[in-house]
């Protein structure tokens, strides 16, 4: 009699992927709020009293759009953290369903998951690495989604230009709109493609490990 060998077993990855795709869809409509008051600050105009920081340690009384923009910037930095959290959650569950698949040690080792988004350099190519590595064992002899590279592309115009853009505080923001408002918004457009393009990657990742669960 012939052994029966067992399937690897995998972990469930349909609740994870779900709350990937909300965070992410709520993070992309959280920056597109931002940029919809971004254009409203700009129509305003600064007001003749000038930027909220007037420097010498003063500030001056904030509008009602500006305190407006305030919550609006705050909720949207507590969506983008959740979509964070949530992502790579997901990210670690089928990271640890293709190394159960191939048997074998994934090219980057379990730190990079997290740290590949914040090391210089390494964030430029680690993040989509480890998404690209998790396809080809998921799905060998398959040909990598187009979405991945859309996602990544669209990541790092927002997430490197961001990083110049929305330096400083909140109110520092406000100024920079009312005096250059376009580089901004390209930036708050890239952001929310970019987490659309998440939603599709999330879909087609884990659409091909459901196969297997399946």
């Amino acid at each position: 009699m012939k052994d029966h060998i067992a399937p690897p077993v995998l972990r469930p990855v349909r609740g994870a992927a779900h709350c990937a795709i909300a965070t992410l869809a709520l993070a992309g409509a959280a920056w597109a709020v931002r940029a919809g008051w971004q254009i409203q600050l700009a129509a305003a105009g600064q007001p003749l009293s000038g930027p909220p920081d007037q420097g010498g340690g003063r500030h001056r009384t904030l509008t009602a759009l500006e305190n407006a923009y305030h919550l609006v910037s705050a909720l949207g930095d507590v969506a983008t953290l959740l979509c964070a959290f949530a992502f790579l959650a997901w990210l670690w569950r089928v990271r640890d369903n293709a190394r159960t698949l191939s048997g074998q040690r994934p090219r980057y080792a379990w730190p990079w998951v997290y740290a590949g988004w914040i090391v210089p350099l390494a964030n430029l190519w680690i993040p989509r690495g480890i998404v690209a590595d998790i396809h080809r064992v998921s799905a060998p002899g398959e040909r990598l989604p187009h979405v991945v590279n859309w996602w990544w592309g669209l990541w790092l115009v927002g997430s490197l230009g961001g990083a110049g853009l929305y330096a400083g505080t909140t109110d520092a923001v406000i100024a920079r709109v009312y005096t250059n408002a376009p580089p901004l918004l390209v930036i708050d457009a890239a952001v929310v493609a970019a987490a659309v393009a998440g939603i599709f990657v999330v879909r087609a990742l884990t659409s091909v490990q459901q196969k297997y669960l399946r």
